[in-house]
């Protein structure tokens, strides 16, 4: 009855959104963790998952800005050609 209707859930990675991921380690407290280090003080490591979704989403913005400087290039070639 609902077979022709399912779907295969397997999530895909490129398409979680770097904002709601982020969120989500801060949310859960897994954004960082407590090592000592040789001298024994105690310093604060961010967590590889964190890193990963940070480097993600300055991968979405740098693609951004590079649509947008596209953008602006052609309408300023059409502006120049208009004059």
């Amino acid at each position: 009855m609902y077979g022709a209707k399912a779907t295969n859930k397997v999530r895909d990675e490129n398409n979680k959104n770097p904002n709601r991921v982020l969120g989500g380690l801060r949310g859960h407290g897994a954004d960082s963790f407590n090592m000592m280090d040789s001298a024994g003080r105690e310093k604060q490591v961010a967590t590889t998952a964190y890193v990963q979704g940070i480097e993600e989403k300055l991968r979405k913005l740098a693609g951004l800005v590079n649509e947008q400087d596209v953008k602006i290039r052609r309408l300023s070639k059409n502006a120049k050609k208009m004059d």
